[in-house]
């Protein structure tokens, strides 16, 4: 064997070992060490604590949890995240095979008949025992590779399996914000519940409390701007019911929906009221760099990332010749099948291909161009959506420590009109002063705790934005191991 046949495999194996354009590194969003609301959450009072993993059970709600579980099993948007998933694996299953050699199997069989009013026809005719039908039969069995000597199979591959994993890491986006829609849905049901409650004992208690007036009104003890006045209050309460009501028909329905169900579903299980759900303590919440390995809607963005910055080597890789190597054998025969494989019949080819873009630079040049512009891009969405990530978990923060403080403010406001209404009760049946004072009383002590109600749902819900935004309700998992069980 010759040194020039020796130098060239060792040739191409040295260049397999490279590929064009940027080997890509994970960029570091510079970021704080820790959130600015921490330590006031760490102060709250909370009574259960609940995991990142599966948040929504530390709610201590076994409705709230059962419904969670089932629209991560039956949401439609995640089925679509699924589908997205598969479309991503195929990707990167035909970027697998573009590496390898490819092969095709290819037979035909003809009958054919000869014209004897043709020049051909008239010449074979002549011929003794001339048959004007023939047959034809062939058979081959061709191979082809394309030899990735600078990498830009190898580039496309690597985008491939980085698209893969953020569309897998957008699936798992898509389960938080099921999951937490699901949550905060649930909690403004029983929100609006709790307040129709409270509006439906204020119809009532302005009822009462009209019908006292309008009675000292006939007897003359009661003035008419009195009357009208209690009359307006009425029909304001009475009106905030049909509104609320409308609400929690809304919310009855848009939870059907999160749990792929049609509308009205769930409504008789739902229609009885429940208490709002109570925020648990948030265990760990990590850092504000934690979020980069933990959110996957910012993994989702680092894994799209990675995909252009290979999809620069693919566009650089047009500079460079391509080769390919072929080959084909089978057999052929125009005689009869039975000469089909024997070896007169027999046929071989070889090919060495080359392609080469020698004249187009410009445009592989504005390819490239493109294809950098794409990932610059990326990078500033990337680094701009890690921002937004810390953003977000700072007003979750704050709104759950600044809602459970309204929260509490308006308990103690409820509880001393609760003594207030009780005193003026108390006082009416020493005869000191009138039902009309004591129905204002419970007015005013209505009025506070329809507040209280809005103030426990909103401190709820925060508490599911901060578990969202926290990257709660899975388990991050190593790209290595994604790489691996990847096709």
């Amino acid at each position: 064997m010759s040194q020039r046949t020796l130098a060239l495999p060792l040739l191409f194996s040295l260049l397999a070992g490279c590929a064009v354009g940027p080997d890509y590194v994970r960029p570091a969003p510079a970021l704080p060490d820790r959130f600015i609301g921490e330590t006031a959450l760490d102060q709250r009072s909370a009574t259960a604590n609940a995991e990142l993993v599966a948040w929504w059970a530390g709610f201590d709600d076994a409705q709230l949890a059962r419904y969670v579980e089932l629209a991560l099993r039956q949401n439609l948007d995640l089925a679509q995240a699924s589908a997205r998933v598969a479309q991503a694996r195929a990707g990167l299953g035909a970027a697998n095979a573009a590496l390898l050699p490819s092969g095709n199997l290819g037979g035909q069989a003809a009958r054919a008949y000869q014209s004897a009013e043709t020049p051909q026809g008239q010449v074979l005719s002549a011929q003794p025992g001339f048959d004007r039908y023939g047959n034809a039969y062939e058979a081959n069995l061709g191979a082809s590779w394309e030899l990735d000597i600078f990498g830009g199979l190898r580039r496309g591959r690597e985008a491939a399996l980085a698209d893969y994993q953020a569309s897998e890491a957008g699936t798992a986006a898509t389960r938080l914000t099921v999951a937490a829609q699901t949550a905060d849905i649930y909690i403004t049901l029983r929100g609006l519940q709790a307040r129709l409650d409270v509006a439906r004992r204020q119809a009532a208690t302005q009822q009462d409390l009209l019908s006292k007036i309008n009675l000292l009104y006939g007897k003359g003890l009661a003035a008419e701007l009195q009357l009208r006045q209690a009359e307006g209050a009425l029909a304001q309460v009475r009106a905030s019911v049909p509104v609320l009501e409308a609400g929690e028909a809304a919310a009855m329905n848009a939870l059907d929906v999160m749990l792929g169900a049609a509308p009205g579903t769930h409504r008789s299980e739902l229609a009885a009221a429940g208490v709002i759900p109570v925020a648990p303590r948030i265990g760990a919440t990590g850092s504000p760099g934690d979020l980069l390995r933990r959110r996957p809607d910012l993994i989702a963005a680092e894994r799209r990332l990675a995909a252009s910055n290979a999809r620069i080597g693919v566009a650089m890789a047009e500079y460079y010749p391509k080769l390919s190597l072929g080959g084909t054998i089978g057999s052929a025969t125009s005689v009869t099948s039975g000469n089909l494989f024997t070896g007169g019949a027999s046929q071989a080819a070889a090919l060495l291909g080359l392609r080469w873009r020698l004249f187009d630079f410009g445009r592989i040049d504005a390819q490239i161009a493109l294809a950098k512009g794409q990932d610059a891009e990326l990078l500033a969405a990337y680094r701009l959506a890690a921002l937004r990530a810390t953003e977000d978990v700072e007003n979750a923060f704050s709104a759950l420590v600044k809602r459970e403080e309204q929260a509490a403010l308006l308990a103690q406001g409820e509880a001393s009109l609760g003594r207030a209404r009780r005193a003026s009760f108390a006082a009416y049946q020493r005869g000191v002063v009138s039902l009309i004072e004591v129905l204002h009383a419970d007015e005013s002590l209505l009025r506070v705790a329809d507040a209280s109600a809005q103030a426990q749902t909103e401190s709820a819900r925060a508490a599911v934005s901060a578990f969202k935004a926290l990257g709660g309700g899975w388990q991050a998992e190593p790209l290595e191991a994604v790489a691996i069980r990847s096709p």
